[in-house]
């Protein structure tokens, strides 16, 4: 069972390479994803938990994302990242939250799928 710690520290591990592959020359624009990552992780780790069912995000977890990158952070998701969040759930809180998602967006091995089309008007 997944533990806030371990999904903490997958997200360390993410921001970490961040950091270090930014240093190097002609990377760093393809790493700037914007956010605070130690912020999306203490305030949306319980919604991306690959156990129990989707809930909505606080709207703290909201705040977090409302400027990040997703696409870009999707590019950065490793197999451990990905074995410690649910991808789904993931994608769900971003769009929850009004962060746009494109479909077929890749996420470690997930491809985000088409939105489903607008239910027709109840006359």
């Amino acid at each position: 069972m997944m533990t806030i710690r371990d999904l903490a520290f997958a997200m360390l591990v993410l921001a970490s390479t961040i950091l270090v592959l930014e240093k190097v020359p002609g990377i760093s624009a393809q790493l700037v994803c914007k956010g605070n990552l130690t912020a999306i992780v203490t305030q949306c780790a319980n919604f991306v938990k690959k156990e129990g069912t989707k809930i909505p995000p606080s709207s703290a977890c909201c705040e977090t994302l409302k400027d990040v990158d997703i696409p870009c952070l999707c590019k950065h998701i490793t197999p451990p990242i990905a074995s410690q969040i649910s991808m789904e759930k993931a994608v769900y809180v971003a769009k929850t939250c009004g962060v746009e998602v494109p479909s077929g967006t890749k996420c470690g091995s997930y491809i985000v799928p088409p939105s489903p089309p607008p239910s027709p008007p109840v006359a």
